[in-house]
This record gives C-alpha cells, sequence and structure tokens, in this order.
C-alpha cells in the first residue's frame, strides 16, 4: 500500500521517514519468512536459505540505485559488498564471539567448517574486489568484459561449491559442536512448520521482496541526500544498504551465540559474506550490460589493507576452534576502524 501511494512522488520529510520504516519492516519480514522456510528444511540448510534471501534484497538494493542514481553510483557494488564482507566477518562474528565467551566462558565452534567457510570468503573477495584494482585492461579499478565474466563464474562456482560442501558432502562440519552449556531452549526443539506454512512464508517472501525492492526505489534519494546532509562521502550509502540488509542476521547470530551455538552464528556470517559477494558480482555483471556508466569493482589501498587485517585476523580465530573475549573484542575494532575510515576517509 505504501509503494502504490509513493511511488513515482516526491518525498516530503515526513513521508520519507515513514517509507524508511516500512522498508526496514519489510526487510525483517522478508527475512522472518525466509527464517521460517529454512526451519522447514532443517540444519545446515537453513542458514543457505537465509543468506540467499538476504544477498536478494542486497542485490534489489544495488541495483535499483544504480538504475536511479546513473553513472554516479559506479562504485556502489563494490562499496556494499565490501561493507557486507566486514559487517559479516568482523561486527557479526566479533559479537557473536564477545557475547558467547561472556555468557559461557568461552565460545567453542568447528574449526574446519569455519575455516573452509574464510578460506572461500578470502578468495572470492579476491578475485572480485582486489584484482580489479591491478588488472591493466582498463584505466582504473575496473575489468574488461571479459574479465568480469571470468569473475563472475570462478564466484558462482566457488559459492555452488561451498553450499555443496556445507549441505551434502561435510554437513556435520557446519552443524553445532555440543557442550554442556548448551541452551536446549524450547524454540531450538520447536517442531518445523508444515509444508502449508511454509509455503505460505514463501510467497510471503517474493511478496517482501517486491516490496523492498520498490520501496528503496521510492527512498533512495532520500538515502543519497541524508548521507550528503552528514557531510559523509557518497560511498557511505553502500555501508547504509549493508547495514540495513544484514541487521536481522545480526539478531540472529546474536540469538545463536547466547545459546551457546557458535557454529549457527559463524554459518550466518561467513555465509553471508560469501553470498554477498558470490551473487551480487555475477548479478551486477549482467545488469552492467544495461547500466550506464563504467562499473567500478576494485578497492582503494586503504580498503584492501582492512580486508587483509581482517582475513588474517579471522584465520587466527577460526584455526583454535575455540576463542575468548579478546578475539570478539579485536573483530569489532576493525568493524570500528571500517566505520570511522568510511566516514573519514
Amino acid at each position: 500500500m505504501v509503494l502504490g501511494a509513493t511511488w513515482g512522488r516526491e518525498l516530503a520529510l515526513a513521508i520519507a521517514v515513514v517509507v524508511a520504516l516500512v522498508l526496514a519492516g519489510a526487510v525483517l519480514a522478508a527475512v522472518h519468512h525466509a527464517e521460517v522456510v529454512a526451519h522447514r528444511v532443517g540444519k545446515p540448510f537453513g542458514s543457505p536459505v537465509l543468506a540467499v534471501a538476504v544477498t536478494v534484497i542486497e542485490v534489489a538494493l544495488i541495483v535499483t540505485l544504480m538504475v536511479s542514481g546513473g553513472p554516479e553510483t559506479a562504485t556502489l557494488a563494490r562499496d556494499t559488498v565490501f561493507a557486507a564482507v566486514m559487517i559479516t566477518c568482523n561486527g557479526i562474528v566479533g559479537l557473536s564471539l564477545l557475547l558467547g565467551a561472556i555468557r559461557h566462558g568461552l565460545a567453542v565452534f568447528n574449526a574446519e567448517g569455519s575455516g573452509a567457510a574464510l578460506a572461500t570468503v578470502a578468495t572470492v573477495a579476491t578475485l572480485g574486489l582486489v584484482l580489479p584494482t591491478f588488472t591493466t585492461s582498463r584505466p582504473g579499478p575496473e575489468f574488461s568484459p571479459t574479465q568480469l565474466a571470468f569473475s563472475a563464474v570462478a564466484s558462482l562456482v566457488l559459492y555452488a561449491a561451498f553450499v555443496l560442501n556445507q549441505t551434502v558432502r561435510h554437513r556435520d562440519f557446519f552443524l553445532p559442536v555440543p557442550t554442556s552449556g548448551t541452551d536446549d531452549s524450547p524454540e531450538e526443539h520447536a517442531a518445523p512448520p508444515t509444508s502449508r506454512a511454509a509455503l505460505t512464508s514463501l510467497v510471503l517472501l517474493l511478496i517482501a521482496l517486491v516490496a523492498v525492492v520498490g520501496l528503496a526505489k521510492v527512498e533512495s534519494p532520500a538515502i543519497e541526500a541524508g548521507v550528503a546532509a552528514a557531510g559523509f562521502p557518497p560511498s557511505f550509502v553502500g555501508v547504509v544498504i549493508a547495514l540495513l540488509v544484514l541487521l536481522p542476521e545480526t539478531i540472529a547470530a546474536s540469538r545463536a551465540a547466547l545459546r551457546n551455538r557458535l557454529q549457527i552464528s559463524l554459518n550466518l556470517a561467513f555465509g553471508s559474506a560469501l553470498a554477498s559477494i558470490g551473487l551480487t558480482i555475477p548479478t551486477i555483471a549482467i545488469a552492467s550490460i544495461w547500466l550506464e556508466g563504467p562499473l567500478l569493482l576494485g578497492l582503494g589501498s586503504t580498503q584492501m589493507v582492512l580486508l587483509a587485517l581482517t582475513v588474517v585476523v579471522a584465520a587466527l580465530t577460526v584455526v583454535p576452534g575455540r576463542a575468548t573475549r579478546l578475539q570478539g573484542a579485536v573483530h569489532l575494532v576493525l568493524l570500528a576502524a571500517f566505520l570511522f575510515l568510511a566516514v573519514n576517509p
């Protein structure tokens, strides 16, 4: 109803605030219905379902803003994907480790599954976001069409291989580690929804995604104006998008950490990071056929330093299979550094 009432109109400030709230509600609704479907298919299949749903929202927002923004949004895909990687690998991971360690003394998880996920994230991030800065076929941090096609195919192949590994071949690597402190809450053992309820949620999920895409297009001028009014760089729009779509993932991961199911939290974090890169870049590559202007994917020097530090710290975190509050604090400080430098580059 809100989408129909505001489509194609210039919004006053009060109306723009209302649309922003409804947009956030549509995102939460979409993720809720994705969780219902995920609960129906069971663990560890649920994490990819939720990650893909969140990534669909992210891609929809990126494409919508790029279509409406023109050539000025050439770096929006890069900024949003990089922000998603930093928020998931530092924000969600750090918060989950900190909450789990405070609540249960030690955060315990499966090193094999988390290490495999992190290795895949590091590879697709390098292929899609780092290499464009150093290729010479095009001036600037831009792939040539052939290079972009290779990066898109490689991202899809790696994402498909990871999902197959997570859900079929080695699914036990991605299940929670049994511990004496695990909170066996009623929610954890709730009966899965019926097929009818899952089908209803699937339909409502599609409706919510349509609402997100439409409302994002309506709200895009207000988002860009708000970032400009705050004096932030235009690239901060990507951070806003990533923060919006990853908020439900953050809540779900934090709840899992408090129940001493850190593996679920890490599945959500690394799975979302991988889906963000592995699905966004191929989609943007296809969309670039009709989008105006260049598609700049290469990271700057500051961003590459943050990405490299994040990969090294995350590797040292997941290899032992357990972590303390210190590791959580380190990741959260890295997130704070990213947000600070996004505002003050």
